[in-house]
């Protein structure tokens, strides 16, 4: 497999992760962002790390995601469109200064 193929289709997923959570999620005045997204190499899971704003939310906002998870995998997938979707495996993404 290419090498690239995985960082390309991270970035998309960014991309499309990102426009599903503005247009298609309510957060409570909360903003979540895909900060990066990591692809396993035989593209089984996708790590994404979001940030979320404000930090006192963050646990709130995470419990929303991981409840709709395969909504968002399966909303993905119909835009993608790829063989194989990666698993989506979402974190919080701590390099934004919180604990």
């Amino acid at each position: 497999m290419r090498p690239y193929r995985n960082l390309k289709v991270g970035s998309v997923i960014q991309g499309e992760l990102n426009k599903i959570f503005q247009s298609d999620f309510d957060f409570g005045g909360a903003l979540a962002t895909i900060t990066s997204v990591e692809v396993a190499e035989d593209m089984s899971a996708a790590r994404v790390k979001i940030s979320i704003l404000p930090f006192e939310k963050e646990i709130e906002v995470y419990k929303i995601i991981e409840g709709r998870r395969r909504e968002i995998q399966g909303r993905l997938l119909r835009k993608m469109n790829i063989k194989p979707m990666p698993k989506l495996e979402f974190s919080i993404d701590q390099a934004n200064g919180t604990a």
